[in-house]
């Protein structure tokens, strides 16, 4: 990660995770990241209507020219980037994995602004309704409305699988050759 609001943000909810794959969407308390929350969003795991904001900052809504809630977060895309962030979306909520992502966008000018995007599961409990959450900010202060967000590259945040005990105990019991009894 290389904003600092991306390497914050993705503190605190690992933090809040614990040993868990995901925190609980109550665990995050806003006050805890109130100098993150202009970059901050959270989206609503509906495919179909293509994962609309449920919560915006206000800086990612500066970045998209209007307010964002209720809005479609993958219409942000460039239609050549827009299946991409859909997938990406939709393994960040079901696999419980954390994702971050290099975007660029067009300026009012025609240039070329960078941004870092962060995407965070939640914990799935039953009778809620899956949401996602993550920053996206951009490396240059002046942006002003951007449009035509394109995915330059990204990559799934694996979180290191932890052994059980007895899988370890097993592993330092079976040093060398194992051999299994089977059928001809």
């Amino acid at each position: 990660m290389k904003h600092s609001s991306s390497r914050a943000f993705f503190a605190y909810w690992d933090k809040k995770r614990g040993a868990a794959r995901a925190p609980d969407r109550a665990d995050i308390d806003p006050a805890a990241v109130r100098g993150l929350l202009g970059d901050i969003f959270v989206l609503s795991c509906e495919p179909n209507l293509g994962f609309p904001f449920r919560v915006a900052g206000t800086r990612v809504c500066a970045l998209a020219g209007r307010d964002l809630k209720d809005q479609s977060f993958a219409a942000l895309f460039a239609e050549a980037s827009r299946s991409e962030i859909e997938e990406i979306t939709t393994i960040v909520a079901d696999e419980t994995l954390g994702a971050i992502a290099g975007v660029t966008a067009a300026r009012e000018d025609g240039s070329k602004a960078y941004l870092e995007l962060l995407l965070l599961p939640f914990n799935a409990r039953p009778h809620t309704p899956v949401s996602v959450t993550g920053v996206l900010a951009p490396f240059d202060d002046e942006c002003g409305a951007l449009s035509a967000f394109t995915l330059t590259s990204w990559r799934y945040l694996h979180q290191p699988e932890k052994l059980l005990p007895r899988a370890i105990r097993k592993l330092q019991i079976a040093r060398g050759l194992m051999v299994y009894e089977g059928l001809r």
